[in-house]
């Protein structure tokens, strides 16, 4: 019996996502188990005064069909592998992603996590912050990091 029937990645457009998004399929390939790929729209940006944007602009549409570009191409990928696969899009504001991909694992009953990170290190991960390291600190499932 294999050791993984339910594989939880989380995409976000970005390079390190999609060699994290590469791995979980081989993983969920190797293992036969479905796969859930979740994307994390956080609207507190679409409401922050940007520099050069009209006010009163509602960028959470936006934000929302960026997400859904993002899972479709994520679940073209993972389709053509032959592997049994659900999107799924999450909604927070400002708070952190690492939260969301918890829940979201702990919902869809996950027995594993795969992240892509920046493997930022020092002051520049405390400055931004590590979701990745969140999600290793709070999940009770195991976690696989990929570096980009």
């Amino acid at each position: 019996m294999s050791a993984y029937r339910r594989i939880l990645v989380a995409v976000d457009g970005s390079p390190a996502a999609a060699k994290g998004l590469r791995e979980a399929i081989r993983l969920a390939g190797e293992e036969g188990a479905q796969l859930f790929i979740l994307h994390v729209v956080d609207e507190f940006y679409a409401f922050a005064n940007l520099d050069g944007m009209a006010p009163g602009v509602d960028l959470v549409p936006v934000f929302r069909e960026g997400g859904r570009r993002v899972l479709d191409k994520a679940k073209t990928i993972a389709t053509k592998a032959k592997l049994k696969v659900t999107t799924v899009m999450r909604e927070t504001v400002g708070g952190p992603a690492a939260d969301i991909i918890v829940r979201e694992a702990k919902k869809q009953r996950a027995d594993c996590i795969v992240l892509g990170t920046h493997g930022r290190r020092g002051v520049r991960r405390l400055v931004l912050g590590s979701d990745a390291e969140q999600v290793v600190r709070t999940a009770t499932v195991p976690v696989l990091l990929v570096r980009a």
